[in-house]
Order: C-alpha cells, then structure tokens, then sequence
C-alpha cells in the first residue's frame, strides 16, 4: 500500500449506531452469515467534521475517540460524550493506524512515511515520545494485559515489539510484507497478515518468535481481528471475498466464509459472538455470526 492509498480518505467522521434489525440469512454464505448495506443496518447518530479521516481507535474507559488524518500528519481527539472535536495533536508524517492501551491511557500512531510511532498521553494529548521502527510502518496492536505495542513494518519486512513501559523497541521480528495485526491479550498471542505471501503468522508475546504459520487465501491485508474469549481469529482475504476463521487452539483454519467484494476491515463483538466485515468493493458490511 502507498502514500496514496492512505490518503485517499473520507472527511468526515460518522458516529453509527445498531437498530436492531432482524437478520436475513445469505444463501450464498455459511454460518449465517448476512450482508447488509451500511444504510439499512444502522443509523447515524452524529457527523463530526475532521480533517482527513483514515483509521479509528476508541478508549472506552474515557469514552474519547481518536482518528489519524494523513494528508494534515495529525490525530483528531474527540469526546465520546459530546461527539465534537476538543485536540488535533500533531503526529509524524502519514499516520496510518493508531492503537489504545485504555489501561495507561495511551495512544500509538503508525506514521508511514517517516518510519516512526507516536506515543500520545491520553492525559495531556501531546505526544511523549516518537520511537523509530521499520521501514512504512502501517498496522499496529496493543496488549494492555502486558503493556506491549507490535507495529508491522510492511516494506521493512518486519513487526517491531515496543515496550509501553519504556517507549522503546525491544525485539525485532521477520516477517514478510506484514500488513493487518491484531493481539489476543488473554494467550499473550499476536496475529499477522503476510499479504503477498497468503499467509497468517502467529507470533509468541513471551518469546517474540513466529510459532506458526497459517495459510488462507487471497492476499489477507488489513482486515485481522481476534475473539479472545473463543481464542478464534478472523481474517479478511481481500481478494477471494471471503474470511478465514482460525482457531487460536490448533492454528487452523476451521472454515472460510463467504461475505462481499474486497473485505477491507474486520471487527469482533465478543460478548455476542458477531464479527463485522467492511466490504470496501460492494460498499457493505457482512455480519457473521
């Protein structure tokens, strides 16, 4: 993925919220799976101007909402409770995919093009530190459980391990044209899409070493989520329009799930089990359950 196809972002922030809809099942799809527009699933509740919005992350223990804008190279800081605006902090260069550890109240922000993290206090809302990792660093994951934050250098060919403790980079692992990442805090396990290899890689928090290595298909990138209370993960094949479903308990693929045209983003409800897929072909979002 390049500069442009980060930048190429929408420039408002839409706050959507279920309405409860009954669920129509897909013929096309196993495991109930339906795809519904994004228009008939839920409602708008606010629209809050921001600069360039790409990527979204939420504190929900402060209920603020942070959002990277990478053509202005800032982070919008906006109140969950008012839905406005109240900080734009400036960051590095392009920030792609920004992360929470509500535990510390602090927030990390991949910035792709000058090869950085910013580590922003929750606090104060200015950054504290900018720690430097591979080369076009894109996703990045937190395990508030043992305070550590994984960055996938997707150029570099590797994820970088930074403590959250120190705002230091304390391991570096290969891992080829890694893209999505997402971390189960519950096994200390962290999950990578290798996008051009058609690969999921699972990485050991204790030991910070590849333990396995999961084929899916068609080229996995950003879309990668974790149940951590089923140990199940979900990855979005971009190009078979389809998802994988692994379990964190044998490292297979336990089935492979129809759902729309070019998953981008993957999300998971835990408490009910349901897992969000953003279609960015088909303009849908796939609700598996």
């Amino acid at each position: 993925m390049n500069r442009r196809a980060l930048v190429g972002a929408c420039l408002t922030l839409v706050l959507l919220v279920a309405v409860g809809m009954p669920a129509t099942a897909s013929a096309a799809a196993p495991a109930r799976n339906t795809t519904l527009a994004a228009a008939a699933a839920v409602r708008v509740r606010a629209t809050i101007p921001v600069s360039s919005a790409f990527a979204v992350a939420t504190n929900p223990l402060t209920n603020t909402i942070y959002v990277t804008n990478p053509p202005e190279n800032t982070v919008s800081v906006i109140s969950g409770r008012t839905n406005t605006v109240v900080a734009t902090i400036p960051v590095g260069i392009t920030p792609s995919r920004v992360a929470t550890n509500p535990a510390t109240n602090t927030i990390y922000v991949a910035n792709a093009t000058d090869n950085t993290v910013s580590v922003i206090s929750g606090q104060t809302n200015t950054v504290v530190a900018t720690i430097p990792v591979g080369d076009f660093p894109q996703g990045v994951a937190v395990n508030p459980a043992t305070n550590t934050v994984y960055v996938t250098n997707s150029n570099g060919g590797t994820v970088s391990v930074i403590s959250g403790q120190t705002n230091t980079v304390v391991a570096t692992i290969p891992a080829a044209n890694p893209v999505g990442i997402a971390v189960n805090p519950a096994t200390n396990t962290i999950y990578v899409n290798s996008a051009n290899q058609n690969t999921v890689l699972v990485i050991s928090g204790q030991t910070n070493t590849v333990v396995a290595t999961i084929g899916v298909s068609g080229f996995p990138q950003l879309g990668l989520a974790v149940n951590p209370r089923t140990n199940t993960i979900y990855v979005g094949n971009w190009l078979s329009d389809s998802v994988s479903v692994i379990s964190g308990r044998t490292n297979t693929v336990v089935a492979t799930v129809g759902v729309g045209n070019l998953p981008q983003g993957v999300a998971v409800n835990p408490r009910t089990k349901t897992i969000y897929v953003a279609n960015s072909g088909s303009n849908t979002v796939s609700v598996l359950r």
